[in-house]
């Protein structure tokens, strides 16, 4: 094993530039292919170069459709812009009956209602008075899948892991995190979300799913 990875770099840094220099191996088909771009020296290296792109893109996009929810001055935990007319989605638990709270996009604090709560499922639907806002897809949850790379993201942070196992209602993952971290949105890679997420009393990442979420809203 240790040859051959000896023998593969030797090949890569030594032997391949000699080949792409000559004239006389010019013709030859390899060569060809490699200066067409046909062929991948180090393909595994190239995918997860491209995941770690594709993953970038989708939480910066992401993250233009998450509101922070603050308490007391405090950041208590966020919420996701479920249409572009102003439509919230968070956790209940962040919006008790009775409370005074803020909804910050980008910093900007956000006159708002609270339309419903759903207890059971500890879902509330906000109102803000803004249009034109950022939304995002949702996912197909037939197409959720075990070990699927997912992530998470907030206002100002993002994490991610793997989902562990999941049923209709709620979607474990192998992420843990802060009490801050309630009400994130876990979205796939694509950035199509998954569900809104809440934190058990170890910490572990766990997510209501997206058919709650669209159920809750009507959808």
């Amino acid at each position: 094993m240790i040859l051959g990875a000896l023998g593969a770099l030797a090949f890569e840094f030594f032997v391949l530039p000699y080949l792409l220099a000559e004239p006389y191996f010019a013709d030859f088909q390899f060569v060809k292919n490699f200066k067409a771009g046909k062929i991948v020296i180090n393909q595994t290296q190239q995918v997860y170069i491209q995941e770690n792109i594709a993953l970038e893109n989708s939480i910066k996009n992401a993250q233009k459709s998450i509101v922070a929810i603050q308490r007391n001055g405090v950041v208590a935990g966020s919420g996701l812009i479920a249409t572009s007319d102003g439509s919230v989605i968070t956790l209940a638990s962040l919006v008790p009956i009775g409370s005074k709270i803020n909804v910050l996009l980008n910093g900007e604090a956000l006159t708002y209602q609270i339309i419903k709560r759903d207890l059971n499922n500890n879902l509330a639907l906000l109102k803000v008075e803004k249009n034109n806002l950022p939304t995002v897809g949702f996912i197909d949850f037939n197409k959720v899948l075990l070990g699927q790379r997912v992530f998470l993201t907030g206002a100002n942070f993002a994490n991610e892991g793997i989902i562990r196992s999941f049923d209709d209602k709620v979607v474990k993952t192998n992420i843990f995190e802060k009490s801050i971290a309630s009400g994130t949105a876990l979205f796939n890679i694509s950035g199509e979300l998954v569900g809104l997420n809440y934190i058990d009393q170890t910490g572990q990442i766990l997510t209501i799913s997206v058919n709650t979420i669209k159920s809750f809203l009507g959808l």
